[in-house]
């Protein structure tokens, strides 16, 4: 398993909420992290790289 931490991301720019994943790899840390897309933007990051980025809806 390896950590990944997904970002919330307010409409000011600025992280609300960090919340830890611990996922077999990226596609699974992107599927559980595209979940958390509920008016926020979600950034998706193991340790210093960025893996993906999601909009808000």
């Amino acid at each position: 398993m390896t950590h990944y931490r997904a970002y919330l991301i307010g409409r000011d720019g600025h992280h609300i909420k960090a919340v830890d994943l611990n996922c077999a790899d990226d596609d699974d840390a992107r599927k559980r992290a595209e979940q958390m897309v509920d008016g926020h933007n979600v950034e998706l990051w193991e340790h210093a790289r960025r893996i993906a980025r999601f909009d808000g809806k």
